[in-house]
């Protein structure tokens, strides 16, 4: 009776501990998932911005041959 009861026990924690494994995994995975996918989308804007600045004209108010300090 004891060792049925330590069976049923420990398949039930056994069970038990493996869907909290999977439900974990899961959402550490999606989290991670939409980290990146969020990482990806702002250095995307963030290179957008960059290519936009560089394809600006620079103007300089520093005369040549001046220093500025």
């Amino acid at each position: 009776m004891i060792r049925t009861r330590l069976l049923w026990f420990t398949s039930g924690m056994l069970v038990t501990g493996g869907a909290i494994a999977y439900y974990l995994h899961q959402d550490l995975s999606k989290d991670r998932f939409l980290l990146v996918n969020q990482l990806k989308d702002n250095f995307g804007a963030l290179e957008t911005r960059v290519s936009t600045l560089e394809s600006v004209p620079h103007n300089s108010n520093v005369q040549d041959g001046a220093s500025s300090s």
